[in-house]
């Protein structure tokens, strides 16, 4: 398999509108706009696709469909994060199955496990599985901050070959790479440019729901052709974007401006809100400042 780099997009979960129901027609739709405009991989089933408030039928479903209508044409990886190591398996061994290219895996959340316990739940799941596995560290959301030290020694496990590094210490990019010895390749999170600048080979954006020709054309920029100065050009074009769905916002302001650009994706589920009040109006700046649209498929009669 080629080595995983570039922008993926970690995708929110299209619900209907009373949000009780996947919306099938809407996610294929919006995988069919992802590719159209350059995007490198797909996410689904991860923190912004709401993977906690899905049921095991629907992160089923929802996987099936994304690896369907993909096609092969760029690597999918499925979210496959839980509190215990059991169901972190089961939910890998699923993803391997449906035919995922790799699964993306955030420690347990709650159960805050130590450096040993987290080696152990790793190489658990990567000896029962055959494909990449990316290491999600968020301390933000996990409680659990993976190290550069312990980065270093998870790669070790023949399987955990990347990092989604989302801390805003884009510094840890270069030390995960210098520890490895090369066995890690790195994506940043939240801070894209800045760890391209560090050595990334990836980057996984939620920003990348939205406009995703640019999100996508950061990394040729920054990676491929090293253009320095229409990277930090481009970047500045999309900071609003990032800026908008950053820190808790992620889920509802990314629903609400697809809703805007014209593709419906229902709320989020509850206990999230949609966005509301001053949320919804600088959604509703951002989408106008930077005349984001939807131009993907129509929607199935």
């Amino acid at each position: 398999m080629p080595a995983l780099q570039g922008t993926f997009t970690v995708m929110v979960t299209p619900f209907s509108a009373d949000g009780r129901q996947i919306d099938k027609d809407a996610i294929k739709r919006f995988v069919e706009w992802q590719i159209r405009h350059g995007v490198h991989g797909l996410i689904p089933v991860a923190s912004t696709g709401e993977f906690l408030s899905l049921t095991d039928a629907e992160r089923r479903q929802v996987a099936t469909l994304v690896i369907e209508q993909v096609g092969g044409r760029i690597p999918v990886l499925i979210g496959a994060g839980a509190e215990n190591t059991w169901d972190v398996v089961r939910y890998s061994r699923e993803a391997e199955d449906l035919g995922a290219d790799g699964v993306l895996i955030i420690p347990p959340f709650y159960s805050t496990p130590n450096d040993v316990e987290l080696y152990e739940h790793y190489a658990a799941v990567g000896a029962a599985i055959s494909i990449p596995i990316m290491l999600y560290n968020n301390p933000a959301t996990s409680n659990v901050d993976m190290l550069p030290p312990l980065v270093a020694r998870l790669s070790e496990i023949d399987n955990v070959s990347y990092i989604k590094e989302s801390t805003m210490d884009a510094t840890r990019v270069r030390d995960i790479l210098r520890l490895s010895d090369g066995r890690m390749s790195v994506f940043g999170g939240i801070m894209g440019y800045e760890s391209f600048m560090n050595g990334a080979t990836g980057w996984t954006a939620v920003g990348c729901n939205l406009m995703p020709a640019e999100f996508s054309n950061l990394y040729r920029l920054c990676v491929e052709s090293k253009d320095i100065d229409a990277a930090s050009a481009l970047y500045e074009r999309i900071k609003p974007v990032i800026d908008l769905v950053g820190q808790d916002r992620y889920v509802s302001a990314t629903k609400a401006a697809l809703d805007m650009m014209g593709l419906p994706v229902g709320p989020p589920r509850p206990p999230r809100l949609p966005a509301r009040d001053d949320l919804h109006d600088w959604v509703r700046r951002v989408v106008d400042d930077l005349e984001l649209h939807f131009d993907g498929p129509p929607a199935s009669d």
